[in-house]
């Protein structure tokens, strides 16, 4: 005989009841606010400096904010009238910090003697890079200028800058160069052909960022990028020494005595001023010409800025008189005219002897 189990309650005391278990409910998502930030503006330095003397003076503080109130927004970009008004005052200021640097440097440079033109120069050129360059970024830095915010133009702004300032920086590389191999350097006497082709000589007055300054004997000067003296044939009269040799070109007649004249030649060249004594002056015989003899006179002088020309002159102005004194006579050439007998050559003859022309047949 099976017995069945009770049955068991589940309201009995003595077992657990079920726990009840509530998910809460989730928070709503918060709405988006709208955003009123003012845009962003282009001298974000100009606002620290306002606020600055805001706190200082409230006056100059309302002032700065009316001028700050006129403003055009563009985008995200906002600049006011007083965002112009702080950007020029900082360019002006960077820039007389430039010049003021610039000048003090130029002054601290000449008093120092242990430096040689080139270095001076050389020194000087790289403290304007320096200087001019700490004074971009200082500019950038005062105004608070993001340069990220031109990322979308630096590409087209850095190409356009390398294709118009290409030969900018061409010589100014070339020139920074030239002072540190000290090949070009000022002082020095080189010859400069003009546009026509003719080709005279000048002393370098000045080594710029662009092109040197090379001043003639007639006082014209020149300006030759310097580029140009990097990849063109240079003729320096001073680049390792500042002795130049001026040539003296004299004809004398076959009939004088050469031993005499050359002679003289030499005696006429070591008494112009600017002749020097070592190495002596010295006559070359060139040629036997069409109706002299020729002759060239080489002297030095280690003066090239003075100029030769007048050296040249003053030899010859003393051969002259040494000539004169001496009896040498300078050929010039000379021409012998043939006159053919005719008729009318005996009519002209006798016209000028004052007796009547013969009478005959006008043909020869």
């Amino acid at each position: 005989m099976t017995i069945a189990a009770p049955l068991t309650d589940p309201d009995a005391d003595g077992l657990p009841e079920p726990e009840a278990t509530a998910t809460a409910a989730p928070d709503p998502a918060p709405e988006p606010t709208p955003d009123t930030s003012a845009p962003d503006t282009i001298v974000s330095g100009a606002d620290s400096v306002r606020e600055d003397i805001t706190e200082r003076s409230q006056t100059l503080g309302d002032i700065l904010a009316q001028l700050d109130r006129v403003a055009i927004a563009v985008g995200d970009w906002r600049i006011s009238a007083f965002d112009l008004l702080f950007a020029a005052v900082a360019a002006l200021l960077v820039l007389a910090f430039a010049l003021v640097a610039t000048r003090l440097t130029r002054s601290a440079l000449k008093r120092l003697t242990g430096l040689d033109d080139t270095q001076r120069v050389l020194t000087e050129k790289i403290a304007q890079i320096v200087i001019w360059v700490t004074t971009f970024f200082l500019a950038i830095d005062l105004l608070g200028i993001d340069l990220t915010a031109l990322a979308v133009f630096s590409g087209a702004f850095g190409l356009a800058i390398g294709f118009g300032l290409q030969k900018t920086f061409g010589n100014l590389i070339s020139g920074i160069i030239l002072l540190m191999d000290k090949s070009i350097k000022p002082g020095d006497v080189i010859a400069v052909a003009d546009q026509s082709g003719q080709q005279t000589f000048g002393q370098i007055r000045k080594i710029g960022i662009r092109a040197i300054s090379v001043v003639t004997r007639d006082e014209r000067e020149y300006l030759i990028p310097n580029e140009n003296l990097m990849i063109n044939q240079v003729e320096n009269w001073s680049y390792s020494s500042k002795n130049v040799r001026i040539q003296v070109k004299v004809g004398v007649s076959y009939d004088a005595d050469m031993t005499l004249a050359e002679k003289l030649m030499l005696e006429a060249a070591a008494k112009a001023g600017r002749v020097l004594d070592t190495p002596p002056p010295t006559v070359w015989w060139n040629d036997f010409g069409d109706n002299s003899v020729n002759f060239t006179i080489h002297c030095w002088i280690n003066d090239p800025e003075e100029g030769v020309g007048n050296v040249r002159s003053a030899v010859l102005k003393n051969l002259w008189a040494l000539f004169k004194e001496n009896g040498i006579e300078i050929p010039f050439p000379q021409r012998d005219i043939n006159l053919r007998d005719n008729a009318q050559m005996q009519a002209l003859i006798a016209a000028l002897e004052g007796r009547p022309a013969p009478i005959g047949d006008d043909s020869e």
